[in-house]
């Protein structure tokens, strides 16, 4: 009996117990976000828009259509589609363009095929990309979309001149 005692208040089942940060609720500073799931044996065709998060782990043929929202591809999600949200996670494969007004994150497992237009991108080491990638800055959307194309043009040939030059000579 003094060991069962001794067990129950100061062994270490009671110690994690009374420890505050032993297990946490998570913390929710504003109301939860609404996210619809297309489950892993789900097969859509079409055009999918909405106002809300979706995760995809499923198969997407057509286009996805949610700008204000997230749009998350698990790691069995294959999508076959235009993506235009604000913010994209990709940790299975897409195949079609990506247009965020906020960020593109593609996971070490993930794979996209096709272009990129967003704000900020974040691409793991063994993430495959296979595009071209637009990063334009977010206030004056219209004006800097052409313009760097236009300043990277000659700064990219000056180099390769240079390099010509220096293999030549």
């Amino acid at each position: 009996m003094l060991q069962s005692s001794e067990y129950t208040y100061g062994g270490k089942p009671a110690a994690p117990a009374s420890n505050p940060n032993a297990y946490n609720p998570v913390k929710t500073v504003s109301a939860p976000i609404e996210q619809a799931t297309i489950g892993r044996t789900l097969v859509i065709k079409g055009e999918i828009s909405g106002a809300e998060a979706l995760y995809i782990d499923g198969r997407i043929e057509g286009k996805i259509s949610l700008p204000d929202n997230r749009v998350t591809i698990g790691r069995n999600g294959n999508v076959q589609a235009n993506i235009s949200a604000r913010e994209v996670v990709v940790m299975g494969k897409v195949s079609g363009n990506i247009d965020c007004s906020d960020r593109v994150d593609i996971r070490s497992e993930g794979s996209v095929t096709g272009d990129v237009s967003t704000v900020r991108i974040s691409v793991e080491d063994g993430a495959i990309l296979k595009g071209g990638i637009q990063v334009r800055s977010v206030e004056g959307k219209q004006q800097t979309q052409a313009k760097p194309a236009e300043a990277a043009k000659p700064a990219a040939a000056e180099p390769q001149k240079s390099l010509a030059a220096t293999a030549s000579a």
